[in-house]
């Protein structure tokens, strides 16, 4: 086996070029202090606890039309996750912010996806915290996909995952640790749908793999999980605020948190997904049964324009990035 050394990766280096990496837009590294725009230098020491304990938590975000679409959510909630678990953040919320704008400008697309990751940090290969001398801070910019309807207008098909709810302190941690949620996505590939659902040990409706879900009933209100046993999705409350604020506009009366139990779904004439990167999907199938008529509803989608014209133009939870 040919032994790699620094002096022979200028030759070596073009080799490693992969389909894929025409997605990576950026990089900042804490590590060098540096942002890169050659996906084949985003790397991540293997020691970093991150990589092979879990041990960090994360933010992904928009940046639509040269703007970070509620980065202040983002940032309130990373700083909560890292509480959590007794990690620092190396720098100030003012540095972190410059930061994540710098390396959105660096990758040149005003349209792009933002993750930031902050691990406990390079140090050793045991599970011990102490061995960590210092927390590292990875920006990344990516291509942003298309909302989910717009992919996929005909509606989303949803199955009950066989995975396990996270515990209630878990689930309030967006960490690296993301086992459960890689094994619910896999769920859905390997049985032809579109999302996973968690159920609780009460048979409580919980969350998808990095979705939240809800439920809207006749004549409404909009239900979601108690936020207690799911993470409190930064999409899914700042529609609740829309809702709240829309609330006859959009013909909806109230969007409430509580248990709901899984016959509560046969009642329901609308199912939705929200997130980051999909923003609201209409399901249309529930574990091989229709939901409602069939068809995507007209909740879901006055809710999906209601959120895209807030990212969009609400000029007040935008970061303009100064491209």
């Amino acid at each position: 086996m040919k032994h790699l050394t620094i002096e022979s990766l200028p030759t070596e280096i073009p080799r490693w070029q992969k389909p894929w990496h025409s997605d990576y837009y950026a990089m900042y590294s804490s590590q060098w202090n540096a942002i890169t725009t050659d996906p084949r230098l985003m790397w991540i020491p293997l020691d970093d606890h991150m990589v092979h304990r879990g041990d960090a938590v994360f933010e992904a975000l928009k940046c639509v039309q040269g703007s970070l679409y509620n980065w202040t959510a983002h940032l309130r909630r990373l700083q909560d996750s890292a509480a959590r678990i007794h990690l620092s953040l190396p720098f100030s919320a003012e540095e972190l912010t410059r930061l994540v704008l710098e390396t959105a400008r660096a990758g040149q697309h005003a349209d792009c996806l933002i993750r930031v990751f902050l691990s406990r940090g390079p140090g050793g290969f045991s599970v011990r915290p102490s061995e960590c001398p210092t927390p590292h801070l990875y920006i990344i910019a990516t291509r942003l996909g298309p909302p989910f309807m717009t992919a996929h207008p005909n509606g989303a098909r949803v199955r009950s995952s066989t995975i396990p709810l996270k515990s209630p302190f878990f689930a309030q941690i967006k960490s690296c640790n993301y086992m459960p949620n890689v094994l619910m996505a896999w769920e859905a590939e390997q049985w032809g749908v579109d999302f996973t659902v968690s159920f609780d040990e009460r048979d409580c409706l919980g969350e998808g793999s990095t979705e939240n879900a809800g439920i809207i009933l006749p004549n409404g209100p909009l239900l979601f999980p108690s936020l207690d046993r799911v993470l409190p999705g930064t999409t899914m409350l700042r529609l609740v605020e829309l809702i709240r604020e829309n609330s006859s506009q959009i013909r909806l009366p109230e969007a409430l948190f509580q248990d709901i139990p899984r016959a509560r779904i046969s009642e329901a004439s609308e199912f939705i997904l929200v997130g980051t990167t999909i923003d609201v999907a209409s399901a249309v199938e529930f574990d091989g049964q229709p939901i409602g008529d069939g068809k995507p509803g007209p909740v879901a989608a006055r809710l999906n324009n209601l959120l895209q014209q807030d990212i969009r133009f609400n000029r007040s939870l935008q970061t303009p990035v100064g491209f």
